[in-house]
């Protein structure tokens, strides 16, 4: 790397850090500075902002605010409560599954925050140490991203692999994501059930229970759903909700087998290695020509263009949402309000600001990525999932990492199926527990077991953390690989 690559990497990893110690939706708008460097100072040429993740993004998260709006996910969390408090002496094992599924079907880890309190209440009762089922369970959450149809950093993945000739459905990435990470949710879960001391063993624990005022505060609340109650319009809205789902995984699944079922329509676009040609004294790219639809012999050619998966996820997220307004009371007020909706907006301007400003730099240095990282990743492709865990270190969205990090493993010369064998391992945010719902978990920890630690990196999430995304990632490249060499789906 030449010190001005250096430099301007610096200026990126700054931002990011900077952005990361003011959160939320400083995280992309501090971007907005280091891309505002790149290119008035140093005069890179921007990259381009990754619209359609963000507007796929918009849609599915304004369906699932409409899903919490009308009472919806009241309901779904109703039904793993119950399921949880039947089998209490299991909770460690259950918790993570039943957030990690929820995650799965709504898009969004943010879902689990009703469900913490309870988590937290029915490990309490049962005497167990909160923080073996709440720290894995809170991994858990956010290990559903990769594993949801719906969720940016899969639409992202199938959008960006598709531009580089990698011909993936959502659910053929959910059919290896999902073993993946349902493998390494186990393995979390077992390291997690006897970790730490029990609750009666606990001097620390027994020293807040001598206190009256501790013990009221430990065991005085009932943290529980089952009270509320719902009306039939949020089961309607579950069941509209659920139905969108089952919608993109029908028109998902003939594609696994070149069966493309979606609209098409004829397109003028230009011929490969076609040069400029001169029109009335004027030269004029094959590409211009494509853009004014003329159509021209061995510059152009017609062709017929499907609709993209990702469009068709936009038209049926919006429509479910506008659905629930109609015929389940979902109020748009009420959505907008919700954390479902205003953490989906954060996201939004973080994997604005942040793959912009990333894209910027990797499309300017690429040759140079490529003489650099090229013997590497040729002799260890999976290599490259550590560089895709240590950015999620620093961006808080695998959606990020994906739309920021994919462009360039594609340019290095990775083969489509090995990226999607290492896709869990753009968890990585767990790293430096920041993220809401890591805090949010430990607030909701009333015995005070679940810490960040005196040292930061000392804390509860990181043992189950890093035990899922080593076991997932592992599983993840031997489920791809099988998938490729002995079934030939990709």
């Amino acid at each position: 790397m030449t010190p001005l690559m250096i430099i301007q990497l610096l200026i990126v990893l700054l931002a990011l850090w900077v952005g990361a110690r003011y959160g939320s939706l400083a995280l992309g708008a501090i971007s907005g500075i280091g891309l505002a460097i790149l290119v008035f100072c140093f005069q890179l040429k921007p990259g381009e902002p990754p619209t359609d993740v963000i507007y796929i993004i918009i849609a599915a998260v304004t369906c699932a605010g409409m899903l919490q709006a009308s009472g919806g996910m009241d309901w779904m969390v109703q039904i793993a409560e119950r399921m949880l408090r039947r089998h209490p002496e299991r909770i460690t094992f259950l918790a993570p599954f039943t957030t990690f599924f929820l995650t799965v079907l709504v898009g969004t880890g943010h879902v689990v925050y009703t469900l913490m309190p309870i988590i937290c209440d029915i490990a309490l009762k049962k005497g167990i140490r909160p923080e073996r089922p709440c720290a894995v369970a809170s991994i858990a959450a956010q290990i559903g991203i990769t594993c949801s149809p719906i969720a940016a950093a899969v639409v992202a993945f199938a959008a960006i692999s598709s531009q580089y000739g990698f011909h993936v459905s959502n659910i053929q990435i959910i059919m290896v994501n999902i073993p993946a990470c349902v493998l390494g949710i186990f393995f979390a879960a077992l390291v997690s059930y006897h970790r730490g001391l029990d609750l009666d063993k606990d001097p620390q624990f027994q020293r807040k229970l001598a206190d009256p005022a501790q013990r009221a505060y430990i065991y005085g609340s009932n943290a529980t759903t089952l009270d509320k109650t719902i009306s039939p319009e949020s089961r309607r809205a579950v069941y509209v909700f659920l139905g969108a789902l089952l919608l993109i995984l029908a028109i998902s699944l003939p594609q696994m087998f070149g069966v493309n079922i979606l609209p098409s329509w004829s397109a003028i676009e230009p011929v490969d290695g076609a040069g400029p040609v001169s029109m009335s004294g004027v030269s004029v790219t094959a590409k211009q020509l494509a853009k004014a639809g003329v159509l021209m012999a061995g510059v152009t050619q017609t062709v017929q263009k499907h609709l993209t998966m990702n469009v068709v996820i936009q038209i049926i997220m919006i429509s479910a949402a506008a659905l629930m307004i109609m015929f389940c009371k979902a109020k748009s007020k009420a959505a907008i309000s919700g954390p479902v909706w205003q953490n989906g907006m954060v996201a939004v301007v973080a994997i604005y600001g942040i793959a912009w400003m990333s894209n910027t730099y990797f499309d300017n240095y690429q040759p140079e990525m490529q003489a650099m990282l090229g013997d590497l990743v040729r002799a260890y492709p999976w290599a490259i999932a550590i560089a895709f865990f240590l950015v999620s270190v620093l961006i808080n969205s695998q959606g990020a990492v994906v739309v920021t990090m994919l462009p360039l493993a594609y340019a290095l010369g990775i083969e489509g199926w090995v990226l999607l064998g290492v896709m869990p391992s753009v968890y990585g945010y767990f790293f430096i527990p920041n993220y809401p719902s890591d805090i949010a978990t430990v607030n909701f920890d009333r015995s005070g077991t679940t810490v960040i630690g005196k040292y930061l990196l000392n804390h509860s999430f990181m043992k189950p953390g890093m035990v899922h995304v080593i076991t997932a990632t592992v599983a993840g490249y031997g489920v791809s690989a099988l998938y490729h060499f002995v079934f030939h789906l990709f």
